[in-house]
């Protein structure tokens, strides 16, 4: 007996969700490079983003910063007020024009006592995030530099969520991936001249990252060492 194919699982709709709240739920639009909440801010709302990235930067007492994270469609942030935190740890600025979800504590809470899917979108996301800090930490701890580069390059480009052999992503300066990475500018700007030389990326107004990039991640390329 033939079993049916399930049917597919819509897409997670923000605007479909803001109808089942009453109140404690925005959307907002925010340009490229503004600031969606600073750095020890009061905690007391969830983000979701549907549309444009965003980056997470830590600044230090000596005034210095650094990136911690930089995230896109389907990602929320700014969850740590689930847990306990009063103040943010860090900034977060949008890094294109980005469409977000704004979810008051109180109103992020009830969805995930009272929408299964929502919670459990929400608990995947969290597990997701857990993976990738001990990924980012492995990365800083064991890979070149040019390898953190590649790997970051295809985090932007989302590889991995939709399959595509290549993706576009906006133009991020040098300076955003050096800080990234934790190297110099001049090291970013050889790396991407060898990368583009070698076919894994392309320049055309936006950057195209091609999935054979994934080599110089997951094996030592011979390519590269030219």
């Amino acid at each position: 007996m033939n079993s049916h194919p399930k049917p597919p699982v819509p897409p997670f709709d923000p605007l479909t969700l803001l109808a089942k709240i009453k109140g404690g739920a925005t959307v907002s639009i925010y340009q490229a490079g503004q600031v969606v909440f600073s750095q020890d801010d009061p905690a007391e709302s969830v983000f979701y983003i549907d549309k444009g990235e965003v980056k997470l930067i830590v600044f230090s007492k000596q005034g210095k910063e650094a990136i911690v994270g930089v995230l896109g469609r389907g990602d929320f942030f700014g969850e740590g007020c689930l847990a306990g935190q009063t103040r943010r740890l860090a900034l977060a600025a949008a890094v294109v024009e980005c469409k977000i979800l704004r979810l008051e504590k109180a109103a992020m809470i009830s969805l995930l006592h009272n929408e299964p899917e929502f919670s459990e979108r929400f608990m995947s996301h969290l597990l997701a995030r857990n993976i990738r800090v001990e990924a980012d930490l492995v990365d800083q701890l064991f890979n070149s530099s040019e390898k953190r580069l590649a790997r970051i390059l295809l985090i932007l480009a989302r590889f991995g969520k939709e399959g595509a052999s290549e993706q576009v992503i906006p133009k991020i300066r040098q300076e955003a991936l050096a800080e990234m990475i934790g190297t110099t500018r001049s090291r970013v700007n050889f790396f991407m001249n060898k990368f583009r030389k070698l076919g894994l990326i392309d320049y055309n107004g936006h950057l195209t990252i091609h999935r054979s990039l994934l080599d110089v991640v997951l094996h030592d390329d011979p390519k590269l060492k030219s």
